[in-house]
């Protein structure tokens, strides 16, 4: 045999070699096929694969995130609102995750997608608002329940944006301008309502006490004296009259 045939020999066995390594990094492990059947999951660091008759499939342990493209959701109310999500997921069981479904990735975004869409279209306008954490937390127990048979923990699942067209914008405007109206006058209406018990309270202590009323004139007109520019005209009661005559009589004697 000649020294060509050797080295190709020895070339061919080094590619051999070369490709049965393999090197893993700590968030990956490999599942192994066999023949095409499954065989075990290996990793990390450094493993041998058998060319030709085993397989291997990298799969990444890290939390993936996910950007859910933005929905058209019809909510419980009848208005159109465009919602967009993230996902945080990651794969815990790496042979579910190959043998169980195909493209995991892409079977939960499709799964987010019109899990998102079925759980808000189930909610008004004003709760997808006021309660996102919680409609969260409802989608991510869907969507972790679901995925669990394909080996993927969901760990967490955020609501980012909720858009409504402009002309709905307006419409919350002036409901929102509405009601600002309706508490103004609400308070003036109570406001009016404790001054009147106020004043009905104080005339019937000043019905009790003629002293006092014809005291309460005097003040007043001592708070209207104040002003010398103008002319008053103060009607004098009858009563403060026949008080003022009485106490008169009461110093003559």
């Amino acid at each position: 045999m000649s020294i060509e045939f050797f080295a190709v020999i020895a070339v061919a066995v080094l590619a051999l070699l070369f490709s049965a390594v393999r090197i893993l990094r700590e968030y990956e492990r490999g599942v192994v096929f066999l023949l095409g059947r499954f065989y075990k999951v290996k990793g990390p660091g450094f493993i041998i694969i058998i060319p030709f008759i085993q397989q291997i499939v990298r799969v990444d342990l890290r939390t993936i995130v996910m950007d859910v493209p933005t929905q058209d959701v019809i909510s419980q109310d009848n208005v159109s609102v465009h919602v967009n999500a993230v996902v945080y997921f990651r794969v815990l069981d790496p042979q579910k995750a190959i043998i169980q479904v195909e493209q995991y990735y892409d079977a939960t975004s499709q799964l987010a997608q019109t899990t998102l869409r079925s759980v808000l279209g189930q909610h008004e306008l004003d709760e997808m608002l006021s309660e996102r954490d919680k409609l969260n937390n409802d989608i991510q127990e869907i969507l972790d329940s679901q995925t669990d048979a394909w080996g993927i923990k969901v760990a967490n699942v955020e609501i980012k944006h909720v858009d409504l067209d402009e002309s709905m914008i307006r419409a919350i405007a002036k409901q929102a301008e509405a009601e600002r109206n309706r508490r103004a006058k609400v308070i003036h209406a109570e406001g009016e309502l404790q001054a009147s018990e106020k004043l009905m309270a104080a005339a019937e202590i000043l019905a009790k006490q003629p002293q006092a009323l014809q005291l309460r004139y005097l003040q007043t007109l001592t708070e209207i004296a104040g002003d010398k520019s103008s002319t008053i005209v103060f009607p004098l009661p009858v009563e403060l009259l026949d008080a003022l005559k009485s106490m008169a009589g009461t110093d003559k004697r």
